[in-house]
């Protein structure tokens, strides 16, 4: 896409600040169904996609603020702790049909 003097193949945050809020939400929704958390959101969306970590950051805030509960559940089915105490349920469960 050619507009104003720049090539740009995503929108740009200058151009098309609407449309370009609108792809930085919907490629951290792409995280989210990967179970990233925000650090790996933010990281990846800098080096794949050339989003600034500032703008992803606000955006997953705006998310944030908006889903709470989606936002506590989703914490919470990604902590490291809940991963661990899955893993423990499953091997005591193994260990006792053996």
């Amino acid at each position: 896409m050619y507009l104003y003097g720049h090539h740009h193949r995503l929108p740009c945050l200058r151009c098309h600040p609407h449309s370009y809020i609108r792809m930085v939400q919907h490629l951290i929704e792409r995280c989210l169904l990967l179970h990233m958390s925000r650090d790996q959101c933010v990281k990846a969306l800098a080096k794949h996609a050339s989003v600034h970590p500032l703008v992803t950051l606000t955006v997953w805030r705006e998310l944030q603020k908006e889903n709470r509960d989606f936002f506590h559940a989703y914490f919470h089915s990604i902590s490291p702790r809940h991963f661990t105490s899955r893993r423990t349920r499953r091997v005591s469960r193994l260990t006792r049909e053996i």
